[in-house]
């Protein structure tokens, strides 16, 4: 644990994010919390002349399927290095029409399809006090200031959406994203929870920028294939590092 040193900003970066372009990495945070192992190493360094983590959140080699990552130890090893707010980074499915292959979304709301999955720091310790508040899942503020910085930056962005989180590591039926349309979902996503409501039970401040890297099941004729999807993550996560250059 690094104790006395407040880092600005943490990024988690998923598919197709799992090293910073332009991070000049310093030193590593512990690989190891009480909740066990991190997803890799979080790497702190210098990034458009600011300090920041960085956390690969499928590992390096992106060898963890979503329901096997470690969620909670990925948070608590944010939280013993003292960052001050947490930006992540999802690839997700389009289900809604302005959600078309390439988008960037600022989600405002989630909801939660996951099951199995370790979802509180308070299993063993509860309390009362230990409910959080999760009417509005994303911090306010941190999510104003990825819009404000995608206009000015020049990265076209959708400001709210849904997003959806299911258990994956397959992709979804075409009856099951017509249910989540119907439940209001725009966006679906393997990743979102339960680091979501894991960083609000910390209280470090947390939003998310999500890339939409295909149609939902059904939502186009073609099926979904890994490399269509590679070829918009390419130039879709450039875009995405534009915007986090601009933030800091």
């Amino acid at each position: 644990m690094v104790s006395g040193t407040l880092i600005k900003t943490a990024i988690i970066g998923g598919t197709g994010l799992s090293d910073l372009e332009g991070l000049c990495p310093r030193r590593q945070g512990a690989a190891e919390t009480i909740w066990g192992s991190v997803s890799a190493p979080v790497l702190v360094g210098d990034f458009h002349d600011q300090e920041v983590a960085f956390l690969a959140r499928h590992s390096a080699d992106h060898s963890l399927p979503p329901h096997k990552i470690n969620y909670r130890a990925n948070i608590q090893a944010l939280k013993d290095l003292n960052v001050e707010q947490i930006i992540a980074v999802n690839a997700v499915g389009g289900i809604t029409d302005p959600m078309c292959s390439g988008m960037i979304c600022i989600p405002d709301q989630i909801i939660d399809y996951t099951a199995g999955r370790e979802h509180t720091f308070f299993s063993d310790n509860f309390s009362v006090s230990k409910h959080i508040d999760f009417t509005m899942p994303y911090d306010h503020k941190l999510r104003q200031l990825l819009i404000s910085s995608a206009k000015k930056s020049g990265v076209a962005v959708v400001n709210s959406g849904v997003y959806g989180c299911v258990n994956g590591p397959r992709f979804e039926t075409a009856a099951e994203v017509l249910r989540m349309e119907r439940d209001g979902c725009d966006l679906a996503g393997m990743t979102g929870m339960p680091e979501t409501s894991l960083a609000r039970e910390l209280e470090i401040p947390y939003a998310s920028i999500c890339l939409v890297v295909n149609q939902a099941a059904g939502k186009a004729e073609e099926i979904i294939t890994i490399d269509a999807i590679r070829q918009v993550l390419a130039e879709g996560m450039k875009r995405v590092g534009r915007l986090l250059g601009a933030i800091l």
